[in-house]
């Protein structure tokens, strides 16, 4: 990366988020969440200091002026997101997951649809699978190859007689696998509507959705720029959105509701699937989180995410035991081709064995550094990566009831030598250098004391 380049970056770290210095906090969680920009919050309480809202849901000076800001950040969605605001809608949701939920119940599965999905998802994207099955139809999964992209070998089924759907992550929440647009294209083409989990993908990377061209595609605001939390959007075709059946009705989503008659209208469009009161204040703030990433630049963020990912790659690959064995192994692609800035990795011990998770989640914070432990609500990628069998899980599955399910208690129950979780960093616009550097001295250190080895390694 050009000195300039590294240097506008550096700058933008201490204008806006001087906090993460002031504070010695080396953050590597923007997979989790990214961090607001001081620069954010001025302008939003600025706007809330000078301006009445109130529920849109009416005609008052209050609810007008809300109702136009609401308006006025759909279209500032359209704009970031390149899609034409006369083919996509935008639908305000609580989160990416809200999203996807909302397509799920509403998606008019029947007994001759299908419903594809990579093994490459999140949880919120894999329980669609309920929905589609419990309206008769079949539930087909692409695989993944070892290094956790979609297998070569694999075939997009045909879609079903009924109206079918199929999802992927345009970047992986687990391994930060950049899995290839074009599926977009092939899927339709073939038949099936298309539902884009773009969460994971759009905080480091420009999305053109006109481009895409998916049906549906989900995002949370606080994963792009930190704050509002409680704000996601669901951005649809409006040819998509009007195929979908709503299985119920909720306040703000109908023309007229009679209890006597009984019958209900909904509203047409976006205002059908937004069930109650927006979070409008929330709503407000968006604005400025997506100026904010406009000013930087998506290209340019992408570009220092990228250099960052090979230098990370560098560093995990770099940690070594005194003889000279690896200390970590990485899940996913130890190169940054077509991928993004998240990688799992496990520490291992002298002997090669996975080092608890938990136990180097522990031992960094006691660093004051912030990664991510676990399997990121992403079980087709986990067990894939780890290795875990297929019979032997669902014995373990079956073994504890209700209420009772641990990952520890899991590990036990599969015994030793397969994994149960990993470890999981990833970067945003305030990532460093420095960042990578606290974590190369702190892993190296965690290795050297042989930490894992007088603990029970999985």
């Amino acid at each position: 990366m050009a000195g300039s380049h590294r240097e506008r970056f550096e700058a933008l770290r201490a204008k806006e988020f001087s906090r993460l210095d002031e504070n010695g906090h080396v953050y590597l969680d923007y997979t989790g969440s990214g961090l607001y920009a001081a620069s954010q919050l001025r302008q939003h309480d600025a706007f809330l200091e000078h301006h009445v809202l109130g529920n849109p849901h009416s005609e008052s000076p209050a609810s007008a002026a809300a109702t136009e800001v609401v308006e006025g950040t759909r279209r500032r969605v359209l704009d970031f997101f390149k899609a034409d605001p006369a083919e996509y809608e935008v639908v305000f949701t609580s989160n990416a997951s809200a999203s996807l939920k909302l397509v799920g119940e509403s998606y008019p599965f029947d007994g001759g649809s299908r419903f594809t999905l990579m093994q490459d998802n999140h949880n919120s994207v894999h329980g669609i699978r309920e929905y589609a099955a419990a309206h008769g139809a079949a539930v087909s999964y692409l695989p993944l190859s070892a290094d956790l992209r979609l297998d070569p070998s694999a075939e997009l089924p045909p879609a079903g007689t009924g109206p079918s759907l199929f999802a992927f992550p345009a970047q992986s929440n687990f391994s930060g696998v950049k899995h290839p647009l074009e599926l977009v294209g092939r899927a339709r083409a073939a038949g099936y509507d298309v539902l884009l989990d773009a969460a994971a993908y759009v905080p480091t990377n420009p999305l053109d959705l006109g481009a895409v061209g998916a049906d549906f595609a989900c995002v949370s605001f606080y994963k792009m720029f930190g704050f509002p939390t409680g704000v996601g959007a669901l951005l649809a075709r409006k040819s998509a959105l009007a195929r979908l059946r709503r299985p119920w009705f909720a306040g703000g989503t109908v023309e007229y509701v009679s209890v006597q008659t009984p019958a209900h209208q909904l509203r047409v469009g976006a205002e059908a699937f937004e069930d109650g009161t927006l979070n409008f204040l929330g709503i407000a703030a968006v604005p400025a989180g997506l100026s904010f990433l406009q000013e930087v630049g998506m290209e340019a963020v992408r570009s220092r995410v990228a250099s960052l990912t090979e230098e990370l790659l560098r560093v995990l690959q770099s940690v070594h035991h005194p003889d000279g064995t690896p200390g970590v192994v990485i899940y996913g692609p130890v190169t940054t081709e077509d991928r993004g800035g998240t990688v799992a990795f496990n520490v291992l011990d002298g002997e090669g064995r996975v080092v608890p998770y938990a136990l180097v989640e522990r031992a960094a914070s006691q660093e004051n550094i912030s990664l991510r432990g676990g399997c990121f609500c992403n079980p087709g990628a986990a067990e894939v990566a780890f290795g875990m069998p297929a019979e032997a899980s669902q014995r373990c599955f079956q073994s504890m009831p209700r209420g009772t399910f641990t990952l520890e208690e899991f590990s036990d129950c599969l015994g030793k030598g397969v994994p149960v979780g990993a470890m999981r960093v990833s970067l945003g616009v305030p990532s460093n250098d420095h960042d990578l550097l606290r974590l190369n001295d702190f892993l190296r250190a965690f290795v050297a004391a042989g930490a894992g080895s007088t603990a029970s390694a999985v």
